[in-house]
């Protein structure tokens, strides 16, 4: 898509994992839209080595930042302005992981020392993320913050697990910083609420093939890509949208206010 919507702004990518994920793909469209990059993973995600392909198709440096670790976070925000040679105009926050999940416990039987990393590092990590660049007044005024959720926030997806309540928590942090950084420096910031996609993190929820089948034909539209999410991304991150904040944005295909569809219907009756 050729469009100079970014060109000029410098942003921070958390989360790019490897081809299939959403940050991913926001990278290489934030590229093409003219934007500077700076990638940053965990300390364990960068040792897969696949950052560092992302990394020579944008041009960008990778800076690990373990999200849990203000010192990280911290060193981050200094590298990121030092490459830039001045303050950030958007950040991407995609970042997820559910140790209940990984270790096959049911939502009624959650280890709660798992629970609280879960949402330490799924949810209270944009807290620790937007709290640093306060601190460090790291974004340019009309900055925009996105971080990626999922409809489980609102809806029960029983297997979803534990996860369904981080997405909550961090909607809540986006509305609450939200308020906060927009009246100090009209810093907008949101979350964007995808549709269930075929991610190497969100394929590790059980019975994800029946999910997406299911929201498939819940949705008007179908589902989102994540490559649609990227886009959307973009704009989010763009001047399109400077009077937009503190929102939970849908990106579905229409699934979130759908109450039933004929495709539906009709796979029921069948049964």
């Amino acid at each position: 898509m050729a469009h100079e919507l970014l060109k000029g702004k410098k942003g921070i990518i958390f989360g790019a994992l490897d081809e299939k994920s959403i940050a991913w793909k926001t990278a290489l469209e934030c590229h093409a839209a003219g934007a500077q990059l700076v990638l940053t993973n965990a300390p364990v995600a960068l040792r897969m080595g696949e950052i560092n392909k992302l990394a020579e198709q944008v041009g960008a440096p990778v800076i690990g930042a373990d999200v849990v670790n203000m010192d990280d976070l911290k060193k981050l925000f200094e590298g990121a302005m030092e490459h830039f040679g001045g303050k950030i105009d958007f950040i991407l926050h995609s970042i997820g992981m559910s140790l209940n999940v990984r270790k096959g416990r049911h939502y009624t039987e959650m280890d709660y020392g798992f629970n609280q990393k879960t949402l330490d590092i799924s949810a209270m990590s944009l807290h620790r993320v937007l709290k640093t660049a306060w601190e460090m007044d790291a974004l340019n005024e009309w900055g925009s913050v996105v971080a990626l959720t999922y409809i489980a926030a609102q809806r029960v997806f029983p297997d979803y697990n534990e996860m369904a309540d981080a997405k909550a928590l961090l909607e809540s942090v986006t509305r609450s910083f939200g308020y906060h950084y927009g009246v100090r420096n009209k810093v907008r910031v949101n979350s964007i609420s995808q549709s269930p996609t075929r991610t190497t993190a969100g394929s590790g929820v059980k019975g994800f093939d029946g999910f997406i089948s299911y929201a498939e034909k819940m949705s008007p539209l179908g589902n989102a890509s994540a490559d649609d999410c990227a886009r959307y991304c973009v704009t989010m991150f763009s001047d399109l949208t400077r009077m937009v904040t503190m929102q939970n944005l849908f990106h579905d295909g229409g699934f979130s206010f759908t109450g039933v569809t004929q495709a539906v219907i009709e796979q029921m009756e069948k049964q």
